[in-house]
C-alpha cells in the first residue's frame, strides 16, 4: 500500500477510466500479460493504493514483481506492464494536490476548461510554482508562485499568488486596490500580483486572466 505524494484522486475521472464504487473507496481489476494475471487496483478514501496481483493459473497471490532483487524476462515483463497501468491511472485519475488556496485550484480549473491550457510545472526545486502559455505562441498569460508574503509587505509566511498581464495604461490605476499588487518577479509596467487568499472576487479573477490572455496575442 502507497500513498501518491502531492496528488489526490478524482472521483469523476475514476470512474470514467473504469474503477467502481464500494464503501472503502474505489475497485477497478484489469486482466494483464496476455490475460494470464488479473491485477486488482483499490484507491481507498484515504487516497492510498493497494494492489493485488493474482496468477489466474493458480489462483494465487503473486508478488515477485514487487521485489527488487527478483530478474529475469517473465518478471520485468509483469513488472513493466504492472508499472505502466498504475502511472495511466495516476496520470489520468489524479490531480495535483500542492495548493493551500481553493482559489488556486479554481485558477487552473478555469484556464483548463476556458483554453483547454494544463498548467505547467517548470521548475522542480519549486513544485508549487506553475504557468499557463497560449498555444499558439507559448506566451505565458499567468503564473501561480509561492511566495514569503514579505516579498508584497504582507506578513511573514508563505502565500499563494497569481501573476497576470495586465494593459500598461491600466497599472497605476489598478494598484489602488488593496488586492493587487506591483508584479512579483515579472516586469512590474504590464503585470500585476494577485494575493489568492480571497480578498480577491474570483469572477474579477476570471476577467483578468481573460484580459492577460488576450495579451499574451
Amino acid at each position: 500500500m502507497h500513498k501518491i505524494k502531492n496528488k489526490k484522486f478524482n472521483s469523476k475521472k475514476l470512474q470514467d477510466y473504469g474503477f467502481t464504487k464500494n464503501k472503502d473507496g474505489y475497485i477497478y481489476s484489469i486482466d494483464i500479460c496476455n490475460k494470464d494475471f488479473l491485477l486488482t487496483v483499490a484507491i481507498s478514501k484515504s487516497n492510498e493504493i493497494k494492489t493485488k496481483l493474482i496468477e489466474k493459473s493458480t489462483n494465487e497471490v503473486y508478488t515477485l514483481h514487487l521485489a527488487k532483487s527478483a530478474v529475469g524476462d517473465f518478471v520485468g515483463k509483469i513488472r513493466d506492464e504492472y508499472n505502466k497501468i498504475l502511472e495511466d491511472i495516476t496520470l489520468k485519475c489524479f490531480d495535483m494536490d500542492i495548493f493551500e488556496s481553493d482559489y488556486t485550484y479554481k485558477v487552473i480549473g478555469y484556464a483548463m476548461k476556458k483554453y483547454g491550457d494544463k498548467e505547467e510545472y517548470l521548475w522542480p526545486k519549486f513544485p508549487r510554482n506553475a504557468v499557463c502559455r497560449r498555444k499558439d505562441n507559448q506566451k505565458w498569460y499567468l503564473a501561480i508562485l509561492s511566495v514569503n508574503g514579505t516579498k508584497l509587505g504582507l506578513k511573514d509566511e508563505i502565500i499563494e499568488v497569481l501573476d497576470i498581464r495586465a494593459p500598461k495604461d491600466e497599472v497605476p490605476e489598478l494598484l489602488k486596490n488593496k488586492y493587487i499588487y506591483p508584479a512579483y518577479h515579472m516586469n512590474k509596467k504590464s503585470w500585476i500580483t494577485i494575493v489568492l487568499d480571497g480578498s480577491c472576487p474570483i469572477e474579477e479573477i476570471f476577467s483578468r486572466i481573460d484580459t492577460s490572455y488576450n495579451l499574451a496575442k
